[in-house]
């Protein structure tokens, strides 16, 4: 790895063992991740948008969401790969890339991040919309086709206006506009805010909104439209599933915003430790790209049944 030829040259030999073995454990992982992780997200993200998207006669709001989530996981599938093989993350590396793809990768996986986070977000509100008024058309499939839209625009703005700081960052300082903005910190603290504690407190006054409604019995608990009482255990999985995995990597981001540049910090025994845990929780947030899709798998009851149909009109034609 990158980071420990330049130990071999500036520490001392503990420093240099210890980032060879995190650059051997991180390899590790990597190859682990690229041999079962990738082909599994790859192939069920694929199935359940197939699977959902032929059969728009039955998608619930619900499905509409992790159909969504599905299409950033395929995004995350086509980053990994390219980041995994890189000497960032493998000793055995295949290529090494230039700030240009670093910069596109980086789009590509916050436009992810933003779209899993918000997604999951939403699901939990009109889940309490659903629940609470049951007959009212404001969480239908619908208005969650169009909302799923806004949610990629969104992210698209969002990641653009912080890509202007990690652009600065890259390029030269000869440019006076972008000598001002080479503030890569800024560009990780409007990330940790907006992808990770906008969607958080959301969740969880959904999740405050959505109990209160089960510990109220009302007239509507028995009405025939509302949601199958899987989805509940469905939503309540797949929030926690995408904290525990995305939680680490926007921890990195507060830890970069909050004690500046590693490169700059003066201890440079913990650099080793901190790229290595940066590494790792970027590794736990591709591998939700597989997770969801695997979960909704086994936890919606719905989509057998839908694939059967699926794979019945394939052996008809």
């Amino acid at each position: 790895m990158w980071l420990c030829m330049v130990y071999n040259e500036t520490d001392t030999s503990v420093d240099f063992r210890l980032c060879q073995d995190f650059g051997l454990i991180l390899s590790v992982f990597s190859l682990i991740y690229l041999l079962v992780c990738f082909p599994l997200g790859l192939c069920y993200n694929v199935l359940l948008i197939v699977v959902n998207l032929s059969n728009k006669v039955s998608m619930t709001m619900p499905d509409v969401y992790f159909v969504n989530m599905a299409i950033a996981g395929l995004v995350l599938n086509l980053v990994a790969p390219v980041e995994l093989l890189s000497s960032t993350f493998t000793r055995w590396h295949a290529w090494e890339y230039n700030n240009e793809v670093y910069i596109t990768l980086l789009i590509l996986f916050n436009i992810s991040s933003l779209v899993i986070m918000y997604s999951t977000t939403l699901l939990s509100l009109d889940y309490y919309i659903e629940r609470a008024l049951p007959r009212t058309y404001m969480s239908s499939v619908y208005n969650t086709k169009h909302v799923c839209g806004f949610i990629w625009g969104g992210a698209v703005l969002t990641s653009f206006s912080s890509l202007l700081f990690y652009v600065c960052n890259h390029i030269s300082t000869k440019m006076v506009e972008c000598s001002k903005m080479q503030n890569k910190e800024a560009a990780d603290a409007i990330m940790m805010f907006i992808g990770y504690v906008v969607p958080a407190v959301a969740v969880l006054y959904a999740f405050v909104l959505i109990l209160r409604i089960r510990k109220e019995s009302t007239p509507l608990d028995q009405d025939s439209a509302r949601l199958d009482p899987s989805i509940h255990r469905l939503l309540l999985a797949s929030v926690c599933v995408q904290f525990v995995l995305w939680t680490p990597y926007y921890l990195t981001l507060l830890v970069h915003t909050v004690a500046g540049a590693p490169g700059y910090i003066s201890n440079a025994h913990y650099l080793p430790t901190y790229y290595f845990l940066r590494c790792v929780s970027k590794l736990m947030a591709f591998a939700s790209s597989f997770a969801m899709p695997l979960m909704y798998r086994q936890m919606n009851k719905n989509f057998s049944n839908k694939l059967q149909r699926l794979l019945r009109r394939q052996v008809v034609t």
